[in-house]
């Protein structure tokens, strides 16, 4: 599934990163600790967070992470936007809390 129907399905708004949004899912991963995201997410994952400063984008690129939604409306700051646009990570944005959106988007990968 790519990131385009993650956003459509999920009703994600597109905070900056526009260049992968043709990225392809393979799973997701939900964690605010980055020692833990750097230890076990996969490449080509989703990562659900409400982490807004730019050492996200330093950790989903060494693992090849395919993009990632922060969660609760929360803004990223400026100098995580700049970054996701230089490496073509998307971060996406949601009003939802990180259960909610976890439990969709399990449910909409499930049924690939």
């Amino acid at each position: 599934m790519k990131i385009t129907d993650i956003i459509q399905h999920l009703d994600l708004k597109v905070l900056s990163g526009q260049n992968g949004l043709s990225n392809e899912i393979k799973g997701g991963y939900v964690s605010d600790l980055l020692s833990d995201v750097m230890g076990n997410a996969k490449e080509g994952e989703i990562w659900i967070t409400l982490q807004t400063h730019q050492n996200i984008i330093a950790v989903a690129s060494l693992k090849d992470i395919a993009a990632i939604i922060i969660v609760k409306g929360a803004d990223p700051e400026k100098d995580t936007i700049e970054k996701s646009n230089t490496e073509n990570i998307p971060l996406l944005g949601t009003e939802l809390d990180t259960f909610t959106i976890a439990g969709r988007l399990f449910e909409l990968l499930k049924k690939e």
